[in-house]
């Protein structure tokens, strides 16, 4: 998320690819103390402009605030041009959240894993389950399972198991 507007850590272009998996929930201790482990605490927050969301990110006592468009391109590439903003403008921004959904809660573990970086997001609404991410380079690659995550299933081109849909409904399995 350190990246300057249209700018993708994986490959430099505003075009993200990622897989998204449905696993058991995580041992957080065991992640914090990975090498390379960072903890993010978010709070997402979807705007009444479609595609557009604001971010607070704690990490280690320092707040950074982030406006994100995004754009699904296809089940597992999105367009995403994010940018970092004042804290003054995210709140201006709060005002156009959108009264359907609800700010989304969570604390983010980024693990550098075998060349990949997981992201494991652990929901402030969930006990049981989490979700993985894994950025990749291209559509065809099918990365393996870190071994710190439980697999439930993927859920990559599952629209329920997107953050602005959880936003609105939790979904029940």
């Amino acid at each position: 998320m350190n990246c300057k507007k249209g700018e993708n850590p994986v490959n430099n272009t505003p075009v993200e690819t990622e897989r998204k998996y449905l696993i058991r929930y995580p041992d957080t201790e065991a992640l914090a103390r990975m090498d390379g482990a960072q903890i993010w605490h978010i709070v997402q927050t979807y705007l009444c402009t479609e595609g557009v969301r604001v971010r607070r990110i704690e990490e280690d006592g320092a707040v950074r605030f982030i406006r994100t468009e995004k754009k699904r391109l296809s089940a597992l590439s999105s367009f995403e041009d994010e940018w970092e903003i004042t804290e003054a403008e995210y709140r201006r921004m709060l005002a156009d959240a959108d009264p359907e959904r609800h700010p989304v809660e969570k604390t983010r573990y980024r693990i550098p894993w075998e060349g990949y970086l997981c992201e494991i997001d652990v929901y402030s609404f969930w006990n049981d389950r989490a979700t993985l991410e894994i950025e990749l380079p291209t559509e065809d690659i099918r990365p393996p399972m870190p071994p710190f995550v439980t697999l439930i299933r993927e859920v990559s081109g599952d629209k329920r198991y997107t953050n602005r849909a959880m936003a609105k409904e939790i979904p029940v399995e």
